[in-house]
């Protein structure tokens, strides 16, 4: 079991940039993809952007291609979201992820989530 704490959340106005950081514990000695989920009010979640355990291979929803940049750093047990150009409507709850792999990383170990607000 991966236990997962996120932070970096806040409050930016629009065209503003925000870094989220997700640190890993526990059972952290398996290689495991991790990834970024969000969740609008009334929105179901959605999956934001995952990376491999080496970090060759990355995945993004279309919405934030070009905008975001996911990364990881495997000394520190933490992958980051950074967040660029940023819209209203990326305001949710981004929730961190780790899997076995990317296909199948919702299923894995989830965070409690942190609030990003996007004002207009």
């Amino acid at each position: 079991q991966v236990q997962l704490v996120e932070s970096g959340g806040g409050f930016v106005q629009a065209g503003g940039s925000l870094r989220l950081s997700c640190a890993a514990s526990g059972r952290t000695s398996s290689p495991y993809s991790m990834g970024w989920f969000r969740q609008s009010p009334g929105k179901a979640r959605v999956f934001v952007a995952a990376i491999s355990w080496g970090g060759g291979t990355t995945s993004y929803a279309d919405s934030v291609k070009g905008r975001f940049t996911i990364s990881r750093d495997n000394a520190k047990n933490t992958v980051y979201l950074q967040m660029n150009s940023l819209k209203p409507e990326d305001t949710a709850v981004y929730y961190c992820v780790a899997g076995q792999n990317i296909a199948i990383i919702a299923s894995g170990s989830w965070g409690q989530g942190t609030q990003v607000t996007v004002s207009s």
